[in-house]
């Protein structure tokens, strides 16, 4: 399973990919505003990093981007889409889960323009991406389990309905807006492709209160003994 981050902020990604090794990185317009840059300033920047790196192309680091959320017509989305993947090769265009939008998403993966339908919330919101052979779709875990929802067996569904039909694989399942450890493993054991998640719920994620025991109960014996 790959890990992503959802930022827009360059240092957190620096730090994910020097500390986690992440694959990717996904944005949205709440990451582009609390990064405190333009949005084209913003997306300029990783791509750059991007290159310093030498990663260019969205197989080696996927970089999610996502369009006006205000646009409702397809062929304003596909033109918006095209300006943005300009920009960057890794750049993946983010379309959210409306009929424009799988609508637009379809035409863009026939012109090679890679997208992430997004905003997804359900296993029959998931279908119409894979059959129209976009790379990446988002179904929220976070959203819906901070509502009172159990997501493993809608997770679980996504990908035995991807296996069922050959999509496994080919659109790949990224859960989004992960919060918890929990999540991460429920996502693991379902067989999804892909989480991203903020820096801190990776911090968060290696944390275990027996851990932290253990090291006390060594530093404890390590202080007692004598080195030579």
């Amino acid at each position: 399973m790959k890990y992503f981050l959802d930022s827009a902020k360059l240092d957190e990604i620096k730090e994910a990919y020097a500390t986690f090794g992440i694959d990717g990185v996904t944005t949205n317009p709440r990451h582009i505003m609390n990064s405190g840059k333009p949005f084209l300033r913003a997306i300029q920047d990783i791509a750059d990093w991007i290159k310093e790196e030498g990663l260019d192309g969205y197989e080696k680091f996927p970089v999610s981007v996502e369009i006006d959320p205000h646009l409702d017509d397809a062929d304003e989305m596909v033109a918006a889409a095209r300006k943005i993947s300009a920009i960057s090769s890794n750049f993946v265009i983010k379309i959210p889960s409306t009929l424009a939008g799988v609508t637009a998403a379809r035409r863009l993966e026939k012109e090679g323009i890679r997208t992430n339908v997004t905003l997804v919330f359900s296993p029959a919101q998931a279908l119409l991406p894979a059959k129209n052979g976009s790379l990446f779709v988002s179904p929220f875990i976070g959203w819906k389990e901070s509502n009172g929802e159990d997501c493993k067996q809608y997770i679980q569904d996504i990908v035995t309905i991807y296996k069922n039909y050959g999509f496994y694989g080919k659109t790949q399942i990224i859960c989004a807006a992960v919060r918890t450890g929990k999540q991460f493993v429920d996502c693991a054991v379902a067989g999804a492709d892909i989480v991203t998640a903020g820096l801190e719920v990776y911090k968060d994620s290696i944390k275990h209160p027996y851990t932290r025991q253990g090291m006390e109960t060594f530093q404890n014996a390590w202080d007692n003994t004598a080195k030579e």
